[in-house]
């Protein structure tokens, strides 16, 4: 029996969301901008998903502009809210735990001669505020945050980073990056006084390839995109319309799942319970500030995740190691070093995620599977082990 354990890297597609995209591929496959009696159909489509979106984001529809995914979404938000006001100032404030396409989008500012803070974050991944208002400079012109952490599920108290911006740096703009949180908990838009917000459809049981950037009404920042009068003339070119179709329903239907975080929470609880009586294992993630979806782990003896991984996915167990976006790399993972982790967290951990689909019955037989595999990492420590790994045949030799 498979057992799925890695919903922060994609959720499985509802059956009715996969449905609904097959009709519009099929037989509403008209474009939303033709004039023709297909493409105003196609266009009510269109609209329809934007309103479902943003009714469970809080806020109106026209504020919805649809991209390719969280990544995309990211590099608008920081990218063009920095050519928009770099005549205002050149200084971005971002964190050293943001997901690497934030990262890499104010690396390639900095190429172009912007001024990037990073801001250190405890050993439970929160960034501190104190350290958010002594950043500050009157040449700020954004920060970027990630609501949720993707590898260790650390939620950042964003209300009180919005309330710092408006007092210190009303001139800023402020972007979270919501791609973990949307669809999963409450984010604060208007109270936290956000001006943009990454969202996407993957991690809510809807469609790869389909996401949206929020824009606060009034607010403008330069298309990434040009040649097309899409999006308001936001973001050019044809809107990938069974995938939003796929969009707007995952988040209808997520609106209902966000009741279940008590429910969640006690599901990690009943997960973590299994391991009371197993020695070595050690807990990532922040027990008081962590998104109940998320569980970020490692154990002794354990210095290479990814042979844990590959031993786990025999017994069709699947985690991951981190980031799905950079968990091809053989780099210690950048959000454990910068929460100031040992050197064989870096290495070993590994990232549970739940959904609200995962029942007591996968996570019991998941960690049993985890604690089989785990005493036989440590049994045949300095054993080659064969694994797949980067799509080549590798062999690695856990140190002894």
């Amino acid at each position: 029996m498979e057992i799925y354990l890695d919903n922060s890297a994609t959720t499985k597609v509802l059956p009715e969301v996969a449905a609904a995209m097959a009709k519009t591929m099929v037989e509403d496959y008209g474009n939303p901008s033709s004039l023709h009696g297909k493409g105003v159909a196609s266009e009510r489509l269109l609209t329809t998903a934007r309103r479902q979106i943003a009714t469970l984001a809080g806020v109106d529809a026209g504020e919805i502009f649809f991209t390719s995914g969280g990544t995309e979404a990211n590099n608008w938000a920081i990218r063009g809210a920095a050519l928009q006001r770099q005549g205002r100032g050149r200084h971005i404030i971002t964190t050293q735990i943001e997901h690497p396409s934030v990262l890499a989008s104010c690396q390639l500012l900095e190429e172009e001669g912007f001024a990037i803070t990073y801001l250190p974050v405890n050993q439970e991944g929160l960034v501190s505020g104190e350290d958010l208002r002594a950043a500050l400079r009157k040449d700020t012109i954004l920060l970027s945050i990630i609501h949720t952490n993707n590898e260790v599920g650390t939620i950042q108290p964003i209300e009180e980073f919005g309330q710092i911006m408006k007092e210190l740096a009303p001139q800023a703009l402020f972007h979270v990056d919501g791609v973990q949180s949307f669809g999963k908990l409450p984010i604060p838009i208007r109270r936290a006084k956000i001006d943009l917000l990454s969202i996407t459809a993957h991690k809510i049981h809807g469609p790869k390839g389909s996401g949206a950037l929020y824009i606060k009404q009034g607010v403008v920042i330069k298309p990434l995109l040009v040649g097309g009068e899409q999006e308001g003339q936001r973001r050019g070119g044809t809107e990938n319309l069974p995938g939003i179709v796929g969009f707007g329903l995952a988040a209808e239907k997520a609106g209902k799942s966000i009741a279940k975080l008590d429910q969640m929470a006690e599901l990690k609880k009943y997960f973590l319970a299994c391991f009371r009586d197993f020695k070595g294992i050690h807990l990532n993630s922040s027990e008081e500030r962590g998104l109940p979806y998320i569980l970020n782990l490692w154990f002794d003896g354990v210095d290479k995740a990814e042979v844990l991984l590959h031993m786990l996915e025999e017994n069709a167990l699947y985690v991951s190691t981190g980031s799905a976006c950079h968990s091809k790399r053989d780099n210690p993972s950048h959000v454990l070093k910068a929460m100031g982790k040992k050197e064989e967290a870096l290495y070993g951990a590994i990232r549970v995620s739940l959904s609200v689909f995962t029942d007591r019955e996968e996570l019991a037989r998941g960690a049993e599977i985890i604690k089989e595999k785990v005493r036989d990492y440590r049994e045949f420590k300095g054993v080659n082990y064969e694994y797949r790994f980067d799509n080549q045949v590798r062999r690695d030799q856990p140190k002894g």
